[in-house]
């Protein structure tokens, strides 16, 4: 039902992305924003993606950059709606890993002195949405901010309740080290805000390979880094129509994944100790 409803306005910002001219998409604007967003994507969204470049292209203000991380078979498919957006703004590279994670690992290695904001692949963007994460980042500099977040929350014995329980803390209090982003409205990420270990494929694969926005908390609070809520979010991201068939987020809460990988890295990393603060 939920999908009906958001159909026109999805053809309203279609239409009206689609009227910008590429080439003044690739212009930067005269205000840019110090910042490098970062995605990645897959093949069933190869049609639709240039739309949300042109969102990201076509913010108030300009990112420094924008980095597009495909797997390398994809190089050769590219579709021409997405090719001729690239420019001095607006890059495209290439990568070897098969999963999500690639859509920050890979920017954190060429940027490690950057900000880095991530998004998705089956969203449009409104016009402030960049605007407003930096300038959350400016009040708050040292923490990683989303526009979305979830809350670990723990049984009495200190284990990880289940996935679709992490709404909002289940005793009404807020646990600042709890508190976790997620990834499809939008992550600002400060320099140095996540552990060295956060690029270890055997690590990731192996603890969290369906779970990348789970993997980026679990390094967070190795690095002893706050995630918070952005107080002033942007009217929610536009979806564009027939993304949804194939998604990550879907197959992760129909089997309860999720709790499955959080309790592999709580394990491995002892972040139930960090979360609830024991000895």
């Amino acid at each position: 039902m939920k999908v009906i409803k958001e159909l026109p306005l999805s053809i309203l910002w279609t239409l009206r992305l689609m009227s910008i001219p590429a080439s003044q998409l690739r212009k930067k604007k005269m205000e840019v924003s110090p910042v490098i967003v970062s995605l990645t994507s897959i093949p069933s969204r190869l049609k639709t993606l240039h739309l949300v470049i042109r969102s990201l292209l076509h913010q108030d203000v300009s990112p420094k950059k924008i980095v597009l991380w495909m797997h390398q078979d994809l190089e050769s498919i590219l579709p021409d709606s997405l090719r001729k957006l690239v420019g001095e703004q607006f890059e495209i590279q290439f990568s070897a890993l098969t999963c999500s994670h690639r859509k920050l690992i890979h920017s954190l290695e060429a940027f490690p002195d950057e900000v880095i904001v991530t998004c998705d692949d089956d969203l449009m963007y409104r016009k402030n949405w960049l605007s407003l994460l930096y300038a959350e980042h400016l009040q708050n500099p040292k923490c990683i901010i989303g526009n979305h977040t979830v809350h670990i929350n723990h049984d009495k014995d200190g284990n990880p309740m289940p996935f679709r329980t992490w709404r909002k803390p289940m005793d009404g209090k807020t646990n600042p080290w709890a508190l976790t982003p997620i990834g499809a409205w939008g992550v600002l990420y400060p320099p140095n805000s996540l552990s060295d270990q956060v690029r270890d494929p055997e690590k990731f694969m192996e603890l969290a390979p369906r779970a990348d926005d789970l993997w980026f908390k679990a390094m967070a609070l190795l690095k002893g880094t706050i995630s918070i809520q952005a107080s002033k979010k942007p009217t929610e991201p536009i979806p564009i129509g027939g993304t949804q068939k194939v998604a990550l987020k879907k197959e992760n809460l129909g089997a309860d994944r999720n709790t499955a990988q959080w309790q592999a890295l709580e394990d491995a990393y002892g972040l139930s100790e960090i979360i609830l603060g024991s000895p």
